[in-house]
């Protein structure tokens, strides 16, 4: 068995990342478009609950991610 050159290792390697990437592609239609686009479907977390999470890590480790919060204490201010 001849030696695998690397030009066509990497177009192998191009090959099967094109394959997985477009598997995932799909097309959404207009009345799917709103029920995709609802509050549930994302991923983020709304600015009330980050703004308690960062509050509560700051007060617990005493250290904080440059919020502006000071640290230490037991979180309850």
């Amino acid at each position: 068995m001849p030696p695998v050159s690397r030009l066509s290792l990497c177009f192998i390697l191009v090959t099967i990342v094109a394959t997985t990437a477009l598997g995932a592609c799909a097309r959404v239609r207009p009345y799917q478009r709103g029920t995709l686009s609802k509050r549930s479907m994302t991923a983020d977390v709304d600015a009330g609950e980050r703004r308690f999470g960062q509050h509560q890590t700051g007060s617990r480790e005493g250290a904080d991610g440059g919020t502006g919060e000071p640290g230490g204490g037991c979180g309850c201010n």
